[in-house]
């Protein structure tokens, strides 16, 4: 869930300070540490981060491309509300993405990446054994991260990470849900048969039916948390 004052924090990251601004405001808007609608102060932020306010600007500037926060001029600058369109769009490009994906994997994978996506399933049984929704959560992302880059095409697993940042958000909000994790253990578990199989047609309904189960489960959302929704 939520939390009500995220410790947002660069200390210990690389790169250009504007990257490491950028990266944090993301992660925590993306693990609904910054909840939707939540106004961002550029100098809070400075305060908090202990930068100027050039980077923190560049990093708002970005988060406005990727659709996480709205930049009204003269007024606020507000971690971005969902639009239940926009969650049914990302999901649609998400499965067409990963559909295709999963059947070429199907078709060239090798021992040496099956091998991978077992010790990854195997971890995800761990974690459902345990309660750790958290930790599955990770290993569910690894799981598709892995698929796509098993393409041999590097922009995969890029793009899909990019149009999809609504739904990982969303995602935060349905985690825990009973019983959930443990079917869609059986899921990536149906997907990594059909690889296993060089069965690309199974890995195509496999992924899909996977993939669909998503959004009738954040549709839901609408109506338990209005105030992180956009008017309709």
């Amino acid at each position: 869930m939520p939390k009500a004052d995220p410790a947002l924090d660069i200390g210990g990251m690389e790169g250009p300070l504007g990257q490491r601004v950028y990266v944090t405001l993301r992660d925590a808007i993306l693990d609904m540490s910054l909840a939707p609608g939540t106004v961002l102060r550029k100098g809070a932020l400075c305060e908090q981060l202990g930068v100027s306010r050039s980077p923190v600007a560049e990093a708002l500037g970005r988060l406005s491309s990727d659709g996480l926060v709205d930049i009204i001029p003269q007024s606020a600058t507000r971690v971005s509300r969902f639009s239940m369109t926009e969650l049914r769009e990302e999901n649609f490009l998400r499965e067409a993405v990963e559909v295709a994906a999963v059947a070429r994997v199907a078709q060239i994978r090798t021992d040496a990446q099956l091998a991978r996506l077992s010790r990854n399933l195997k971890l995800q049984g761990l974690l459902v054994e345990d309660g750790d929704f958290q930790g599955f959560f990770e290993a569910d992302l690894e799981f598709h991260e892995l698929i796509l880059g098993f393409t041999g095409f590097p922009k995969v697993a890029l793009v899909v990470g990019q149009m999809s940042f609504q739904l990982r958000r969303a995602r935060m909000l349905i985690l825990p849900e009973a019983g959930r994790p443990a079917e869609t253990l059986d899921e990536h578990g149906a997907i990594m048969r059909a690889i296993e199989a060089r069965d690309a047609e199974a890995a195509r309904a496999a992924m899909s039916r996977h993939l669909r189960q998503l959004i009738h489960r954040i549709e839901p959302l609408e109506l338990h948390h209005p105030e992180y929704f956009r008017p309709s």
